[in-house]
């Protein structure tokens, strides 16, 4: 017995992307983004180097 094929997603997802882009990519990289930046400005290491 085969596998049955499935679509790749559902079909008005896929019309979604074409008008308005892949709009969950781009939150998801935006997330990524904004984990980065916090974690340097909450990155407090150089200050307790200092006072060893």
């Amino acid at each position: 017995m085969t596998a049955a094929r499935l679509p790749a997603g559902p079909p008005i997802y896929e019309s979604l992307i074409e008008e308005h882009g892949d709009v969950l990519a781009q939150v998801r990289q935006l997330a990524k983004e904004t984990e980065r930046e916090a974690d340097e400005l909450l990155d407090w290491s150089e200050l307790r180097a200092g006072r060893d």
